[in-house]
């Protein structure tokens, strides 16, 4: 999958937890089809859609503490997450579908009809980590109220 950070909008960086770092390749690495960058014995980079994510092997990785609702879904707390196209969010939505992935909140939209409508999806890493996928028919709108 193509990265989307640009220089308009530099990449973040996040590091973290995560129990090893072979079903963190396998997921990250493969299922998401994030590139591999830098690594180590204990940590590995992964371009995750042009952002730079680094799992890091802890002891006791943290999970997923909480839930608010939010259009009537349960949304993890904390969680993490990037804002990709309606078609790279599709795509993307019909791989993890298709790859029989368990999803805390299934691939939907949410908001329908008011300014932040928005493809959604959540789901667990293998470590516990929550992770968001959206996108916006219009970008324009992210921040609207």
């Amino acid at each position: 999958m193509p990265a989307v950070a640009s220089a308009a909008m530099p990449p973040f960086h996040l590091a973290i937890p995560v129990k090893d770092l072979e079903s963190s390749r396998a997921f990250y690495g493969g299922l998401l089809q994030c590139r591999e960058g830098r690594h180590a014995a204990e940590w590995v980079d992964f371009d995750f859609f042009g952002h730079q994510v680094v799992t890091h092997v802890v002891q006791g990785t943290a999970h997923c503490i909480g839930a608010n609702a939010v259009d009537g879904d349960a949304v993890p707390v904390p969680h993490f997450g990037v804002v990709l196209t309606l078609t790279q969010w599709q795509a993307l939505a019909d791989r993890l579908t298709h790859a029989g992935v368990k999803f805390i909140v299934e691939p939907h939209i949410r908001f329908q009809g008011l300014p932040g409508e928005q493809a959604t999806m959540f789901l667990l890493d293998p470590s516990g980590n929550a992770l968001e996928f959206k996108a916006f028919a219009d970008l324009g709108r992210l921040f609207a109220t």
